[in-house]
């Protein structure tokens, strides 16, 4: 039977869009935020010569720089003042996460409700400043001693340089984190994620345009073109259907008496999502197998012969790379699974309201069996996720085409889009469900306030 909720879905049309006033300022004050994320992405840090750090940027793109940039919407390309971006902060998320799961005064915190939350979120934001302190200052650093052709790429260095780049550094990772949250309270969707998604899209039409621009010079043929946009579609139909799927263990809950009846036990179900870990698998380990590409990058090839030979080995399209990626990948899906649900507490929670698995004793024995089943889906999660990272690996090796035709982005992308259609449509359904009280309140009045004769 359809639920009065999804027969409103099935409603949904722009008329209800247009009459829902709160929903389109929502919409108009995020699209301003992130217009104003974008503009900050073009202002440099003063003090460098942007030409000599323009090549020596692209000396270094191949590494972990590259990665860094994507997601800031190329941001570190021009060494502007959201050059960190937003990744201090989900750093600092990730850290607290774990550390959630392995001190118990945290997770004693973690249970305290709203306010436990308030002060596990004052915690991320003072490890998100020391976090972006330290890289503020590496790349404070690392900008000193670099050099190209052009020239030094810092114009004066010293400590003045180095403190007006932390500063300058970290007040834009405060303020992006602050605009994040100025979204996800004031506008649609979660802020974080969109200001990713926002960088990660908006270079999109430039490898879009290079694509097209390799298949009108002959490097890359027409038909593989086509294959090409066939199969981003194929992987983006992928994605959606891997993200919403999952496993629904039904659950009991016995019959209760309510005055001098007895009423019948309810039933719901346990959603274990086959993806519980998100993109953060591939992100570490993107960033993990990039370290000793950047670091021999860095020593310009004048470091220790076993760095310049796995540099070699892991290079993008060998066999050791793509295998240590998937091991990777699956190693960290597992792991940040582990983390973020426990089977022991959702027993125990299931056990202190009543509800049980039918056909499996409460306590112990369901724990095992949600950790059973959990497992079993997260090894096709894993799987998912290795095959979707793998794929643009390939065909960065052999076709020479975008990054962006799948793999994190692509995840991430995906992600965010399908969330925050997720909460316009939770937005619409709410405006609707006014509308219907407000119909019913009318019919249920006359004009002099009182209730209406038959």
């Amino acid at each position: 039977m359809v639920s009065a909720a999804e027969q409103l879905a099935a409603n949904l049309n722009f008329g209800s869009f247009a009459k829902a006033e709160d929903l389109k300022r929502r919409i108009y004050f995020t699209l301003g935020a992130l217009i104003v994320y974008r503009f900050g992405t073009f202002i440099p840090l003063p003090g460098i010569n942007p030409t000599a750090f323009a090549q020596t940027f692209n000396a270094n793109s191949a590494g972990i720089l590259g990665m860094f940039n994507m997601f800031a919407g190329g941001a570190v390309e021009r060494m502007a003042i959201f050059a960190l971006n937003i990744m201090p902060y989900i750093s600092a998320s990730i850290i607290m996460q774990l550390m959630s799961s392995m001190s118990p005064k945290l997770e004693a915190l973690k249970k305290e409700g709203e306010q436990g939350r308030k002060q596990i979120n004052q915690y991320t934001r003072y490890l998100t400043v020391l976090l972006a302190a330290f890289q503020a200052y590496g790349i404070a650093i690392g900008l000193e001693g670099s050099s190209s052709a052009a020239g030094s790429v810092v114009i004066e260095p010293g400590w003045f340089f180095r403190v007006t780049t932390v500063i300058t550094l970290v007040g834009g990772t405060m303020f992006l984190m602050w605009l994040g949250e100025q979204i996800t309270q004031r506008g649609v969707g979660n802020g974080i994620s969109l200001i990713i998604f926002a960088g990660i899209v908006a270079g999109l039409p430039s490898a879009l345009v290079g694509l097209f621009e390799l298949a009108r010079t002959g490097s890359l043929s027409v038909v593989l073109l086509l294959t090409l946009l066939v199969l981003m579609l194929f992987v983006v139909g992928a994605i959606v259907f891997m993200e919403r799927a999952q496993r629904r263990l039904l659950i009991q809950y016995p019959k209760r008496q309510v005055g001098n009846r007895m009423a019948q036990g309810e039933s719901s179900h346990l959603p274990l999502k086959l993806n519980s870990a998100g993109v953060i698998p591939p992100i570490f380990a993107s960033s993990l197998l990039l370290l000793p590409i950047t670091a021999a990058q860095f020593t310009a090839g004048q470091g220790p012969q076993w760095l310049n030979d796995m540099t070699a080995a892991l290079g993008t399209g060998q066999p050791l790379h793509i295998l240590v990626y998937v091991a990777l990948i699956i190693f960290f899906a597992f792991f940040y699974t582990a983390v973020v649900f426990n089977p022991k507490e959702t027993a125990d929670n299931l056990r202190k309201y009543g509800g049980f698995l039918p056909g499996i004793r409460p306590g112990d024995k369901t724990a095992e069996y949600i950790d059973y089943v959990l497992t079993r889906i997260t090894v096709v999660g894993a799987l998912y996720l290795a095959a979707v990272c793998v794929l643009p690996e390939i065909l960065i090796a052999y076709a020479a085409v975008p990054f962006y035709f799948g793999g994190t982005s692509l995840l991430i992308a995906v992600s965010v889009t399908m969330d925050t259609v997720s909460q316009v449509q939770s937005h619409l359904l709410a405006h609707q469900y006014e509308g219907l009280i407000k119909k019913a309140k009318l019919r249920g009045a006359t004009p002099g306030g009182g209730r209406g004769r038959r």
